[in-house]
């Protein structure tokens, strides 16, 4: 079998896992600063409002694991030997992605579908 034609230079590799690294921690930042304004929104909204905190609450934590998800990717991919590697690890995560938006509607709707009650 010959060697795979489709190589990208180490220092390719590395400043695209660089970029990934530095997008994360941009990102992780936005998610702090986005934590404290829903704590504080939640703060002055009072406790008549708890399912809707409770749901924007949820839909910060959903977006945050699936962002995440998305650079772990970014990051599999960076390593990925040939495109047939960095195929399958597309295909995993869109699988995994679908299943978890699935849980994660399933869980947002929860409390609107029964009323209410928990």
């Amino acid at each position: 079998m010959a060697d795979a034609p489709f190589q990208i230079p180490n220092e390719m590799r590395d400043f695209a896992e660089k970029s990934v690294d530095q997008a994360r921690k941009a990102f992780e930042g936005f998610v702090a600063v986005a934590q404290k304004t829903v704590g504080a929104v939640e703060g002055a909204a009072g406790t008549a409002q708890g399912n809707v905190k409770s749901a924007g609450s949820k839909v910060l934590s959903y977006a945050e694991e699936n962002v995440n998800a998305a650079f772990d990717l970014a990051q599999k991919l960076v390593k990925a030997k040939d495109p047939q590697e960095a195929f399958a690890l597309q295909s995993a995560y869109v699988q995994k992605q679908f299943e978890a938006l699935k849980a994660q509607a399933e869980a947002l709707a929860g409390p609107f579908m029964s009323g209410g009650k928990k």
